[in-house]
Formats: C-alpha cells, sequence, structure tokens
C-alpha cells in the first residue's frame, strides 16, 4: 500500500478527500479513521517500506525525507489537541480541507522564517521546530518538535496554512535558544527595521520570557531600543513634511528662567507653545515608574500652558495622517487658549 493505494470501500473518508499535504502525513486517528489498522501502519513503516513514522502517532505516506511544509504539519498534528468528534474546533474546522490545530502553534525560529525574516534560518535547516502549546497541557518533546509552553496562547496568525506565533512571542521563543550574540541581535534589529512590530513589544515579550538578565540580550535589546528611537524620530520628520505642518524646533529641553529642568522634548513650536513627546519606553520591571514619569512631565508642561502630544511609534507607523491631524489641531488651537508661561528652548 502506498499514498495512492485505494482504500477499502467501507473507508467513511477516502484520502483522497483531504488536502494534498494531508494525504501524505497523518496522525494514528485519521488512518484509523479511514480504515486502516495498527497491523497495516506497522507494516507500512517497515524498513525500506513506503511510509514512515515522523512523530509518535503521525506518518508520512511515502519513504523521501519530509519536506518543510510536511515537517511542520507533522509537527502541529503531533501538538494540537484532539477535539471531540463531530464538534469543530474552531470557526472553519468543519471545512474538510482546511488544517485546524486547536492549542498548537509554530513559534520560535521557525514561525520567524514564515513571518519573512530573512535572518532566521530556512525551514529544512532547522534540526528542531518549536510548537506552543498551554503550559498544562502533558506533552513531551519528540523527534524534530520541540514543545514550548505557556500560560495563554496568543491568537496566531495564518501563513500558508500554518498557525503561527504573533512576532513577539516568536522572538522570545528564538531567543531563549540562542546564544550567539550577533544572532540574537540581528533578529531583534529586523524585526524592527521590517516593520514587523515595535521594540515596547518585543522588550515586553523577552521580559515576560525572564531572558533580560541574559548579558548578550540585554546588549541585543540596546541596539533594538537605539533603532526604535530612530525609526520613531524618521516617522516624526517625515510626518511634518509630509502633512504641510510647519516646521518645530526638534530635540531640545526646556527649562524655566533660572529654574528647573522641565524635560526633554522630540518636537516643539515655541510660538503655539505645542510639544510632541515620542513614546518610546521599553517595558523592563519598572514600567510602571516610567509611566509615572512621562505623566508628572506631560502634567507640569501642560500646567505652565503648554500642550504636549503624546504619540507612539506604533501610531506613528500605523496612523500618520490621522496623529498629523491631532497636532494641527493643537497648533490651531493655540490662539484659543491663555498664553503660556516663558520657558527657556536649549538644544537637546
Amino acid at each position: 500500500m502506498n499514498h495512492n493505494t485505494p482504500l477499502p470501500p467501507a473507508s467513511p473518508r477516502p484520502l483522497r478527500h483531504l488536502a494534498e499535504v494531508h494525504r501524505r502525513v497523518l496522525t494514528t486517528a485519521q488512518l484509523r479513521a479511514h480504515g486502516v489498522s495498527s497491523a497495516e501502519m506497522t507494516e507500512q513503516c517497515r524498513t525500506g517500506g513506503p511510509w514512515q513514522q515522523l512523530l509518535p502517532g503521525v506518518f508520512l505516506l511515502h519513504p523521501g525525507p519530509p519536506t518543510s511544509e510536511e515537517r511542520l504539519h507533522a509537527v502541529l498534528m503531533y501538538a494540537a489537541r484532539e477535539s471531540a468528534p463531530g464538534v469543530p474546533s474552531q470557526p472553519g474546522a468543519e471545512d474538510p480541507h482546511r488544517p485546524v490545530y486547536p492549542e498548537a502553534m509554530i513559534t520560535g525560529l521557525a514561525a520567524l522564517t514564515l513571518h519573512g525574516f530573512t535572518s532566521a534560518p530556512p525551514l529544512l535547516s532547522l534540526e528542531k521546530i518549536d510548537v506552543l502549546v498551554p503550559r498544562l497541557r502533558r506533552l513531551r518533546s519528540a523527534g524534530c518538535a520541540r514543545v514550548v509552553r505557556t500560560h495563554a496562547l496568543p491568537t496566531p496568525q495564518q501563513v500558508t496554512g500554518v498557525p503561527i506565533a504573533p512576532v513577539p512571542r516568536a522572538l522570545a521563543d528564538a531567543v531563549s535558544e540562542l546564544a550567539d550574540a550577533g544572532a540574537v541581535r540581528r533578529l531583534l534589529t529586523e524585526a524592527v527595521r521590517a516593520g514587523h512590530c515595535e521594540p515596547a513589544s518585543v522588550v515586553r515579550a523577552l521580559n515576560q520570557a525572564k531572558l533580560l538578565s541574559r548579558p548578550h540580550v540585554v546588549d541585543a535589546v540596546d541596539s533594538l531600543l537605539a533603532e526604535g528611537r530612530a525609526i520613531a524620530e524618521d516617522r516624526l520628520y517625515r510626518m511634518v513634511h509630509d502633512y504641510g505642518l510647519p516646521d518645530p524646533v526638534w530635540n531640545v529641553d526646556l527649562r524655566l528662567p533660572g529654574g528647573p529642568h522641565l524635560g526633554g522634548l522630540d518636537a516643539y513650536w515655541p510660538e503655539q507653545a505645542v510639544a510632541v513627546e515620542l513614546d518610546t519606553r521599553a517595558p523592563r520591571q519598572d514600567e510602571d515608574a516610567l509611566w509615572s514619569e512621562y505623566a508628572r512631565k506631560r502634567e507640569h508642561l501642560e500646567r505652565l500652558g503648554i500642550t504636549v502630544v503624546h504619540i507612539t511609534p506604533k501610531k506613528l507607523r500605523d496612523s500618520m495622517e490621522q496623529q498629523a491631524a491631532v497636532v494641527r489641531t493643537a497648533l490651531m488651537a493655540s490662539g484659543d487658549r491663555e498664553p503660556a508661561a516663558y520657558v527657556v528652548v536649549l538644544p537637546r
């Protein structure tokens, strides 16, 4: 018997009714549903036979090396929780041609490759494929499947029918297995430079994974934050230019005459007393303290009559026109406000 051999007429669901890759990779339960006995499975997987067992309970229905797609689906089949018969595990599960993998998704380097990272290795070169499952699942790593556990599964993204972890989570799981500082830095930098996500979400995921105590990860995060800051500043420059806002003074410190330092700002329009501050905080253990510092500075400036527009890098990336409208509105409203207190503007 091979993967093209007709199964007995009593088989309730012929193999040809499954999607192509799933005719080549099937679980024990799926094969039994098609009338294949345990003895037949053992016979087909004999040395030199037409089938092979890739993982416990997962079979490849041809003798050659598995493709990268077959390996991915095999790992997901191994890790996915079985659903009750006749009960769809998620919307769309009633479609027999659509693969469904409850409580399992690809993460780590394999997920980053699927996300399109050029600094991640090709799928076929990966000895292990990381698969994310709930913490309480009774499942062990086996063969090419490395089980990664989490208290709460993120919402997966679909790439060619494969559920994969979002970039921040996939990065954290990849970094946890990497000791090469250069490789870690390249992955984190590409995540931000290629627009996959913002630095804050990456640092948050690394912190939750308790990876910020590793010196080579901390060094990579410092480079990541500098990269993210530079990209956000460039977007702010483009916003002012592309949407015809008046030129501000850039990167300044404000002080009261003969008084204390009021804080640094990314852009300031002295005549209108309007300031823009980029929120490029890195969420670590002291995230609440950092936010309190931002809030105190903003409240102090606003008591002096200075309007502070707080913009995150994500908002600049996803809704630049809207952010430009917010700044323009603040500039136009300056004539209706009481004059701001006099402050000294110094280069930062």
